[in-house]
Formats: C-alpha cells, structure tokens, sequence
C-alpha cells in the first residue's frame, strides 16, 4: 500500500496517523492512505510566500511560461502511468483517464503558449491612459501586479490531474505559488504528478507545494495577499466563505459548487434531422464519460414535448449499447464511481427524483456489470427519468446526481423551454441544438445570465464542435448561482483572479515609461 505524502516547507512529510484509504472502485482493493496529521500547514504557507513568492517573481512572464511547457513536457513523458493510477484509483476507462490527464497537458501547454506572448514584463497594464487635467500633463492608466501571497487549490474528486494544473496553470504563470489540496479519495493521481515535477526540480522552492489528506485548518491561515479557489459541494464552498480568517482579510475566493446543466432541443430539431441525431448523441455521451461525474455533465434534457417519446426511445436505444463494468476490459465503455461513497449518494439522489419523474432506462433490474462484483464495485446503471409535470416540479431543478443520471423535461412553447432551462437556478452550461440561427440567438440572450458558458451546434459544426461537457482553456469555466459565482481559464482573462489592479497617477511620460515595461492585458 502507497503512503501519500505531503510536499510543504518544500519537503516530504509523512503523516502521523493512518489516515483515510484510497479504494480501487472496480475491486475493492486498497490502494493508498494519506494523512495530514502532524503536517504544519501554516508554516507551509509562511513558507511558499517568503520563499516562492519572490522567487517566482522575480521571473517574466516568458519565463514562467517556459517552466509551464516544461512541466507539461513531464507529464506527457509519464503519461502511461498516470493512465494505469486513473484506471485503479478511479475506475476510468482509458479514453475517461485522457479526459482528464491529457486536457491538463493541453492546458498548460496553451497558458505556456499565452505567456510567452506577453514576453520579458513582470507585470501587467490594460486599456490606455486618460488625461487627468486639461492640458494632458496628468494621467492616469490601470496596471495589474501579482498578488504577493498563495493560490490555495481545494479541488474535487472527479479530476485530479486536470483540477490541479487548470488551476495551477495561471497561478503559476501569473507568479503565484500553488498550495494544493486534492480530495483524498483520489489524490494519487495529484500525488504522483506533483512527485514528478518536484523531482525534475523545474520550478524555485516553494512554488510548488501539496497537502495530502484532510485539509484540516487550511483555510484559517489564509491572508489579505492569498486566493483560495475551490471546486466541490456547495456546503463544503459556505463553510470556506464563512471562515472567520477569510472574511477579516478579504480573502479571494473563487467557487464551483454544484450545477444543473440543462441541454435544449429546439422546435426545430424534429426525428431525423442531423441536429436530433447530434442531440440524442450528446446527452449519451454527457451521461456515460466518467460515470456522469464532471460538473458540467447534463443533467436535464428539455424537448418540445411533441419529441418526447421520439427522444426517449432513442437515448434508451443507445444506453442499452453502452457496456458498463471493469475498464479493463477492452467493450467496456463506463467504469464505476469513483467509491462506495459516491455511489451511495448517487443512488439517494435517484430515490430523491423518483419523487416527481418516472425511470426510464437504468432501474437496476437484472444490472451486472461486466467482469464486476456489483456488491464490490461502486457501479451505478445509466439511468434516464421522464418529469410529467417539469413546470411545478421541484427536485429535477434542484437536486444534483453526480453519476450517470439525467432527466427529461418536456416544453410546450420556446418561453417555457427557456424558463426551465433557468429552474436550475444558475449552472456552468447549457447547450442548444437547433438549425435555426434565430431560436438559437434567443436562447442564448435568455439563457446566458444564469450560465456561464452556452454552446450552440447544429449540422454545420456537428462534427467540429467540442461537446456539451468538455472544458477548453480558451473559454470561461464557471456559472452564476448555485453553480458557485466563479470563473475560472477563459484565455488572459484567467490571470486577474491572481493579480491586483491598480490606477497609476502620473505625469504624461512618467505614465510612458512605466507602461513599456508592462505587457498590453489585451482579452
């Protein structure tokens, strides 16, 4: 069994107790422990900022960059054996462990990319200088430094690899230390890479630093100079806005909680046109890639209800094709949960919508997984739901199953298709599919300020468009609401969360002189 360390004050510390095991979901086994018991985590903090901060930036923005490409370079050289730990510690398939760890090499290899560009400043200015006075002697221009603390990561289960460097990319570019927390359940992944980097010594002491275990008082010792972004449950999110520490100092927190993601069928989209094809596809898809559990999957499927029965037998249709069992056998298309935890709470949630929606596909009867022990494994059957009354239910907008779960919602005119889509009181997505340019600009004005993100696809970009539930760095990641009021990557737009603007005040040239030596934060 692996003993996870953690790496803080820039060495390798062992906990005191046990701790928590970490479980292959498929068989049962134990794999690893970790603990934070007796690990000094404000002195680890103390540390990244008197010992990383200046060392990290005293370093240009290509400079860090370079480390980005660098690490990326690392991951991909121990890319096989990341592939194994994701199959045994969270049940992935092969093409749901490439999800995650080859979408973390992406994204840091396209922030490298982005911070070579803004070259040799250490520092940032945006838009242009306005005149203070009336002769234009006095002026004054926006500037954005990095904030002279720590990028404190709590991040979930479902993504380990990709939760990390997500973050840890535009922390790192912008020349802030990274202090990370993964989810016990599945940090060896986090675990192992973090070894990797640290022991190919790519980035200064205390740039780099990771918490194994509970996460205990962490965010007690945060600073006015600190961010903590986190991704989890909305409750675990309260308790870190609520933190005594955090509100004294102001603390910046970014949070993404839970979210309803909804997909729209449009009224145009009827039985055999490419874009009800390219729907009854996505939503498949959304259910089955990691076992339902990333927080953009959909989770309500809402159609005119003239296509309801025709959407119904065709996602049923496709589900029954969808092999679900051991990822280690070649057919299988779905593993487990990541844990018997999981699936307990996933199974709730079911009981809980099948208060107001019928179960279509997935009611457990005669379910065996493939080459499984269903009463070892953590396996939850893909299940679809029909709500009959989606206008005054309650639940189906309120309750999130983190599996392989979704309900249909039928709609009776486009308004009430928008409005229901809103129910679910703010999410991170939401997709339409309609040929009809029209219905789909409406959509998107009324659907865009309780969703962070709206994909549009119809026959034009059905082959090319990067799916419903997939995260590209380019775009903003994070919705309004429920979904916790964040925003993470979107390009450039990623760095403000780790620097500080400011106004400069100065003579017309003393303004020139210092803006040359600053990088345009063009987005």
């Amino acid at each position: 069994m692996i003993e996870l360390k953690s790496f803080v004050n820039s060495v390798w510390t062992a906990g005191r107790t046990a701790g928590e095991l970490l479980i292959d979901p498929t068989l049962g086994h134990t794999l690893a422990s970790a603990s934070s018991d007796g690990v000094d985590i404000g002195s680890g903090l103390q540390h990244s900022r008197l010992i990383g901060v200046p060392a990290l930036q005293a370093l240009t923005y290509a400079d860090r960059a370079d480390k980005l490409s660098t690490i990326a370079a690392v991951l991909t050289a121990n890319r096989e054996d990341y592939l194994r730990i994701s199959l045994e510690n969270s049940g992935a398939t092969a093409a749901d462990a490439s999800i995650d760890i080859d979408g973390s090499i992406f994204t840091l290899k396209y922030y490298a990319r982005l911070g070579a560009k803004l070259g040799a400043h250490r520092y940032l200015h945006e838009g242009i200088a306005e005149s203070l006075s009336k002769d234009g002697s006095f002026q004054t221009q926006h500037f954005m430094r990095p904030l002279k603390g720590v990028a404190v990561l709590i991040n979930a289960f479902n993504f380990p690899a990709w939760g990390l460097w997500e973050k840890a990319a535009a922390a790192l570019l912008s020349g802030m230390p990274v202090f990370a927390k993964p989810a016990t359940a599945t940090a060896w992944l986090t675990y192992r890479m973090v070894q990797d980097v640290v022991a190919a010594n790519i980035l200064p002491p205390g740039a780099l630093s990771l918490l194994c275990g509970s996460a205990r008082e962490l965010p007690d010792h945060a600073t006015s100079s600190d961010i903590i972004s986190f991704t989890g449950s909305t409750e675990t999110a309260l308790h870190i806005r609520g933190n005594t520490s955090v509100l004294r100092h102001a603390t910046r927190v970014n949070i993404e909680a839970d979210s309803l993601n909804c997909t729209l069928l449009g009224p145009d989209a009827h039985p055999g046109t490419n874009e009800f094809e390219l729907f009854v596809r996505e939503v498949v898809r959304e259910m089955t890639i990691k076992a339902g559990q990333k927080c953009t999957a959909i989770r309500r499927v809402i159609v005119p209800a003239a296509f309801l029965k025709d959407v119904a037998d065709a996602i049923c249709e496709k589900l029954d094709k969808v092999m679900v069992g051991d990822p280690r056998h070649a057919e299988v298309r779905m593993g487990p949960l990541v844990n018997r935890s999981q699936q307990r709470q996933a199974l709730h949630g079911i009981a809980a919508l099948k208060t107001e929606a019928r179960v279509l596909f997935g009611d457990g009867t005669h379910f065996i997984p493939r080459d499984a022990d269903p009463v070892v494994g953590a396996f939850v059957q893909p299940t679809l739901l029909v709500c009959d009354d989606a206008a005054t239910a309650r639940r189906v907008h309120e309750v999130e199953v983190f599996g392989p779960v979704a309900t249909l919602l039928a709609y009776s005119d486009e308004q009430q298709a928008f409005d229901l889509a809103r129910r679910g009181g703010g999410s991170l997505v939401a997709s339409v599919f309609s040929a009809n340019p029209d219905f789909s600009g409406r959509a998107t004005l009324d659907l865009s300020d309780s969703n962070g993100r709206v994909l549009c696809v119809s026959e034009a970009v059905g082959q090319t468009q990067t799916g419903h539930g997939n995260v590209m760095p380019m775009c903003l990641h994070g919705g309004p609401g429920r979904a916790g009021g964040g925003q993470e990557l979107g390009g450039l737009r990623a760095l403000a969360f780790y620097h500080h603007r400011f106004a400069l005040q100065s003579s017309s040239k003393g303004l020139e002189e210092f803006a040359v030596q600053s990088a345009n934060y063009a987005i």
